[in-house]
């Protein structure tokens, strides 16, 4: 939660540069319609609403692209290029692919980890191609992911992230780069831990 709060005030300091410089504040996107049972669910599990971020963002190269989805068990949407300031690790799963589900455990301790820890680290989800949110919400509570999740079950991030098949975690600096990526699952909580030191500078 608390590097989750940092990522908001970071696109909230961005948000008022923009203001200060005489342009138009940032918009936030207009809430999606949710059913309630969907909240209710997602605050149960104890996941937290996806990170507030503006209408529109310039997209950086080699970075997270501009694209608006949902997040799920909430109204909010996110733009994707919006999420800089802070080293992230972004998973992409669903709740059918046998893969994401070897992998939750891993995924689970290591958030907790960066939670805990000092150095400031984002770890996101995206629940993607995926039809029945609530059985995501079920999947993420029930591995204890609680961290927040984006839902794109268009497929909307294929294409400009190279998502050919799932699980996908891509783990982004500071700038919103995409630094390094690992195709499947991954094998433990200790390469996650790895992987962080080795591309984000992030040691837990």
């Amino acid at each position: 939660m608390r590097r989750l709060a940092a990522l908001v005030a970071c696109v909230l300091v961005l948000s008022g540069c923009a203001a200060s410089s005489g342009t138009a504040p940032a918009v936030s996107p207009p809430p999606l319609a949710v059913a309630p049972e969907l909240v209710s669910q997602r605050e149960a599990a104890g996941i937290p609403d996806c990170p507030a971020t503006p209408l529109e963002a310039e997209a950086v190269a080699g970075g997270l692209p501009d694209v608006v989805v949902g997040c799920l068990g909430s109204g909010r949407q996110v733009n994707l290029a919006a999420l800089r300031g802070t080293p992230m690790v972004l998973n992409v799963w669903a709740q059918w692919c046998g893969p994401c589900r070897a992998e939750a455990p891993h995924l689970a301790e290591f958030a907790a980890e960066a939670a805990a820890s000092e150095q400031p680290l984002v770890v996101l989800g995206v629940d993607y191609d995926d039809p029945e949110p609530a059985l995501a919400l079920e999947f993420a509570g029930g591995a204890g992911w609680t961290y927040p999740h984006l839902h794109d079950p268009s497929k909307r991030i294929a294409g400009p992230l190279r998502i050919d098949g799932i699980p996908v975690t891509l783990f982004v600096n500071d700038r919103g780069q995409v630094v390094y990526r690992v195709v499947g699952p991954v094998a433990s909580t200790q390469q996650l831990r790895d992987l962080a030191a080795a591309h984000l500078g992030v040691t837990l």
